[in-house]
């Protein structure tokens, strides 16, 4: 096994995944509960906001593996294992507000785009600098 390895994104990716996994449950249970089949996506209000909170998460969790892996890679694995954590915590307390009301997913909307933009600004200075220092042999 090797020490230099990424264990901490892969954790972090792994745990992720099956918040993934425990969302998609979320809106297989509330289809029982509110008798919504597949493959309709309309019903009551409970279940809409239910659904459209999970597929927020689908749509942002590329952009989420992107920044975390291009952070822990360039930048700091440690730093982008903890945005990741802040990620997951943010992406639930989103999920969780979404359901109850529509107004509710704002304090983890921002969180998460905090996380984002956070993540992506370090992986990208780590990739600067790494480009200067190779291709341009400048040592900041």
């Amino acid at each position: 096994m090797e020490t230099d390895s990424p264990f901490l994104l892969a954790a972090v990716s792994l745990l992720s995944a099956l918040q993934m996994g425990y969302l998609a449950r979320r809106v297989g249970l509330s289809r029982i509960t509110h008798k919504v089949l597949p493959p309709s996506v309309t019903g009551p209000p409970e279940f809409e906001r239910t659904f459209r909170a999970h597929q927020n998460c689908v749509e942002c969790y590329p952009v989420f593996l992107v920044t975390l892996w291009t952070c822990g890679l360039f930048f700091s694995e440690v730093t982008a294992a903890a945005g990741g954590l802040l990620y997951i915590i943010a992406r639930q307390i989103y999920v969780n507000g979404y359901v109850k009301s529509t107004k509710k997913r704002l304090l983890g909307f921002y969180l998460t785009l905090a996380v984002f933009v956070t993540l992506s600004l370090l992986g990208l200075s780590g990739i600067l600098h790494g480009i200067l220092h190779k291709y341009f042999h400048i040592h900041l």
